[in-house]
Parts: structure tokens; C-alpha cells; sequence
């Protein structure tokens, strides 16, 4: 089974209460393969510039990570973001974001990349989206990430593009304002109308919910006692989650649901380290105690408890 996924690639400086890094490997493209490649080969499809050191490029092939389609522009820059985290980790602001090459990136999927199984659009407009989608020779179970920028801006493009996928992922404010609702359970069942199987609305450290056909699904965040930097983590999740579904060969509810856990997983190392470093110190041996934690505490066991009469 083969994943391919399309999105950015990046350079981050992050402040937080507690450091700096700069120019550190990022995007939203790096962040999910690098989740996803924990589970399986990952294909990824994204553009840098001249700039982009030939080591960072061999981290990537080495985490398995195939890289036939990432175009280098000769003589371009690669996308810069710099940002600033505030005491409680959970507020941002953006200080600098220079698209440079990301800015005309047309997505040309490699041939050897059409007739993929699993596909995801990481964030960007909705008509580049589409047009990774019609590049593709089979039918891939699609998942698309988006932000508040493209529902305001090209809102039309969005809902036109939710028609053709199997998943949606994005937090609770993205959700309130797709859908125009205030509660996030009235709003994942509204967008689930225009066409997605699964919505997957992502709460930060409360967790995400699954909204699906029979109903909805929540789960908790694993709590962390250290979040050194949360930047990637939404992609993370989402490489975690579609790397275990690429590995179980499955896309039912169940298989959804301990994706979403081990895309819980994923993003919990994410934070553990500045840029890529977090995800880097995954292993096999790690991600499985991690694992197997969280599963014990969503275990309520068998205490039956008797209720009053009344």
C-alpha cells in the first residue's frame, strides 16, 4: 500500500518561553512524512529552493521518505515562517512568512505516484488541492487539511474540493467557521453533509473528534508534562493517522479510530523538540510504550457501578 502527500517544505524559526531555533527543517509536508514514514514509505511532492542543504534533503530519503517529487528551483529560496509562542503554548503569532518558491507551486505528481492508495492534501489552496487530485489514476482514500485563510478566501473552491474526499481534518475554530455553527458537534455533522465520510476536528490538548455515519467519537490528548514546541503537530497527527491506516490495509471506523490514536501519538513526540527533532527521536520501541500508555488509559475496566432508583 503507498501514501503520497503534497504540501510544503519549509525553513522555521520558533520562539517559545523556553528557546529559539532558526531556519530549523519544516512544512507541513515534512512534518506528516516524517510521522507517516513510522509506519511505511511515505512519497512526497513539494518544491524547495537552491537553498536547501543537501543533508536535510538525505534526512528525509534515510527516514524513508522518497523524494522523486520535490522540484528544486534553480536560482529560488525556500518558504520561511517564523513564529512566536506564548506562556501556554496553545497561542501563536506569526512574525515573518516568505512563501518564496511555495508561492507558484503547481504540484506535478510523478507518474510512479498516480495510482496511489492513501493521499493527503496538506494545507493550501483548494484549487491546487483539486488539481493533485485530477493527476491521479486510481481512487485514493483522501484525506485534506485546510485553515481559516481558505475558508475565508476561497470558500466556493473548498466545499466544491469536500465533495470529492474521504476525510477532512482541522481544529475546532476552522470548524465553527466552515460551518457557521458554535458548537462542534452541530458543526462536524453539518460538514459531514458536504461529502466527507469522516470529519476528524482537532482540540489541541483536549483531544479530537471523529464524526462519521454512525455518529461521533471522542478522544483525548495524551496529557504531556513538557511541550517544548508544538509547531507541526497537526501534521504530525495526520501522518501518524494515515501512516496506520496505510499499514492496516483498512479505512472502517475501527481502523479510524486507532489511527486517530496513534496520530495522537505522533503528535505528542512532534512536541517534544524543536522543528523535527521531537519526531526524529521516535522508535519503534518508544512509539509503542507510548502506545500501549494511552490505550491503558483509555481503559475504564469492569467496575460496574449501580445506579438509584427512583
Amino acid at each position: 500500500m503507498s501514501l503520497v502527500v503534497v504540501g510544503s517544505v519549509a525553513f522555521d524559526s520558533i520562539e517559545t518561553p523556553d528557546g529559539f531555533v532558526k531556519d530549523a527543517l519544516g512544512g507541513s509536508a515534512v512534518h506528516f512524512s516524517l510521522a507517516a514514514a513510522l509506519f511505511g514509505q511515505v512519497q512526497l511532492v513539494g518544491v524547495i529552493g537552491e537553498d536547501f542543504p543537501e543533508d536535510r534533503h538525505q534526512l528525509l530519503r534515510d527516514r524513508g521518505v522518497c523524494t522523486e517529487g520535490l522540484e528544486v528551483i534553480p536560482g529560488g529560496e525556500t518558504f520561511r515562517w517564523s513564529g512566536k509562542y506564548f506562556d501556554d503554548m496553545d497561542q501563536r503569532e506569526t512574525l515573518s512568512c516568505d512563501l518564496n518558491v511555495f508561492e507558484q507551486f503547481k504540484p506535478n505528481v510523478p507518474a510512479a505516484y498516480r495510482d496511489t492508495d492513501f493521499l493527503f492534501l496538506g494545507n493550501g489552496a483548494p484549487v491546487t488541492q483539486s488539481s493533485v487530485l485530477s493527476q491521479m489514476s486510481a481512487s485514493p482514500f483522501t484525506m485534506v487539511d485546510t485553515m481559516n485563510f481558505w475558508i475565508d478566501q476561497d470558500r466556493s473552491e473548498l466545499i466544491a474540493l469536500l465533495s470529492q474526499v474521504d476525510a477532512l481534518v482541522l481544529n475546532d475554530e476552522e470548524a465553527y467557521l466552515l460551518s457557521g455553527e458554535k458548537n462542534l458537534v452541530r458543526a462536524g455533522r453539518w460538514i459531514r453533509k458536504l461529502g466527507p465520510r469522516y470529519v476528524i476536528a482537532k482540540k489541541g490538548q483536549h483531544g479530537a473528534t471523529i464524526f462519521h455515519e454512525d455518529g461521533e467519537t471522542a478522544l483525548p490528548a495524551l496529557p504531556l508534562a513538557d511541550v517544548v514546541d508544538p509547531t507541526g503537530a497537526g501534521d504530525s497527527f495526520a501522518g501518524g493517522l494515515l501512516g496506520s491506516l496505510q499499514r492496516s490495509r483498512r479505512t472502517d471506523l475501527d481502523a479510524i479510530k486507532v489511527a486517530v490514536a496513534w496520530g495522537t501519538i505522533t503528535a505528542s513526540f512532534c512536541c517534544g523538540g524543536y522543528g523535527v527533532e521531537g519526531i526524529l527521536s521516535a522508535n519503534q520501541s518508544s512509539l509503542r510504550e507510548r502506545f500501549d500508555h494511552y490505550r491503558k488509559m483509555l481503559d475504564l475496566g469492569t467496575v460496574e457501578i449501580p445506579l438509584a432508583s427512583l
